[in-house]
C-alpha cells in the first residue's frame, strides 16, 4: 500500500515521533519475542477485566503485537501516513493525537470486548482517517498496483470495522472494536477538541504555497497595479501576514500546538476562514 501525490515524496521524510514510534514498536516486539507472548500480553495488553489491577495496559496494549504479519502492517501505514501528519501538525500534536485514537480502541474494547487487546491498530486506523480527512482524493495504490481515493478506502475500513465489530460470528482474533474505536474517537476528536489540528493542514497548505488572496475577490480595480490584479497596500497585507503566520508554523514544528496563545490561535483561525473563502 503507498500513495502517490506531487505534494508527497519518501526521499528522507520520516519525521521524529514516527521514527520513535517505529523504534519503540520494534524493540517491544523484539522483547516480546525474547520474554514469550504470553507474558507480554498477560502483563501488557489491555484487559478489560484487569483494568484496574494493571492500568498501564490502556497505554502499552499499542506497542504489543500477536506476530510479524500484525506489527509489520502496521508500522507499513505509520510509515506511509503518519509524516504527512506529523509534518502538519508538529511531533506533539501529532503525537497526542496517535495516543487518543489508542485510547479511543481501548474505550471501545472496554465496553464491548471482554477480550485481551493488542496492537497499534486503532492509533493506525485513526491516522488514515486523518490523512483522508486533509487529503481526501490523494489516490492510495493497493499493493502498488490498484488505485483509491483515500477518503473511500478509509470509507471501506470504517463499513468492515463496523459491521465485524457487531456480527457475532466474525472475529478470527482481530480487535474491530479497537478499530472502530480509533475511527471513531479520531473523528470527533478532529471537528471538535482537536480542530487546531486539521485547521492547522488547512492554514500551512494556503500560507507556504500561497494559494490565497487575502484581498476580497470583489476588490475594486483602482489602485489595482498594472498586471498584478491586487492593490499595493492589499499585497503588503498579504506578505505581512504570511510573515506572522509563518512564525507561528515554526512555533508549532518545534513546540506543538500546545504552545500556542489565544492570539496565535486566532490568528489561525483567520487564515483559514479566508482560504476557504477563496
Amino acid at each position: 500500500m503507498a500513495y502517490r501525490t506531487r505534494s508527497f515524496g519518501f526521499g528522507g521524510m520520516l519525521t521524529p515521533v514516527v521514527k520513535r514510534l517505529l523504534i519503540a514498536n520494534a524493540v517491544a516486539f523484539g522483547v516480546t519475542l525474547l520474554v514469550g507472548q504470553r507474558f507480554a500480553i498477560d502483563w501488557f495488553a489491555f484487559q478489560p477485566a484487569r483494568i484496574f489491577v494493571r492500568p498501564w495496559g490502556a497505554f502499552t496494549y499499542m506497542f504489543i503485537h500477536g506476530g510479524f504479519m500484525h506489527i509489520a502492517m502496521n508500522m507499513l501505514m505509520l510509515f506511509f501516513f503518519g509524516p504527512p501528519l506529523e509534518s502538519h501538525w508538529g511531533g506533539r500534536e501529532f503525537f497526542k493525537y496517535y495516543v487518543i485514537c489508542g485510547m479511543g480502541g481501548v474505550a471501545l474494547s472496554f465496553f464491548f470486548l471482554p477480550a485481551a487487546v493488542i496492537g497499534a491498530s486503532a492509533a493506525i486506523y485513526g491516522l488514515l482517517l486523518a490523512f483522508a480527512m486533509n487529503w481526501p482524493d490523494t489516490p492510495i495504490y493497493i499493493w502498488g498496483i490498484f488505485p483509491v481515493k483515500a477518503k473511500w478506502l478509509v470509507a471501506f475500513f470504517f463499513v468492515i470495522s463496523v459491521m465485524s465489530a457487531f456480527d457475532g460470528s466474525a472475529g478470527g482474533g482481530i480487535a474491530h472494536f479497537a478499530h472502530l474505536g480509533g475511527i471513531v474517537t479520531g473523528f470527533l476528536y478532529l471537528k471538535t477538541g482537536g480542530r487546531s489540528g486539521a485547521r492547522l493542514g488547512t492554514v500551512t497548505t494556503a500560507v507556504r504555497r500561497r494559494h490565497f488572496a487575502i484581498v476580497p475577490r470583489d476588490e475594486n480595480e483602482e489602485g489595482l497595479q498594472a498586471g498584478k490584479g491586487v492593490p499595493e497596500s492589499a499585497r503588503k497585507q498579504d506578505k505581512a501576514l504570511y510573515d506572522a503566520v509563518d512564525k507561528v508554523l515554526d512555533k508549532i514544528s518545534a513546540q506543538g500546538m500546545a504552545s500556542l496563545t489565544s492570539d496565535e490561535l486566532k490568528l489561525l483561525d483567520e487564515v483559514s476562514r479566508k482560504h476557504r473563502a477563496n
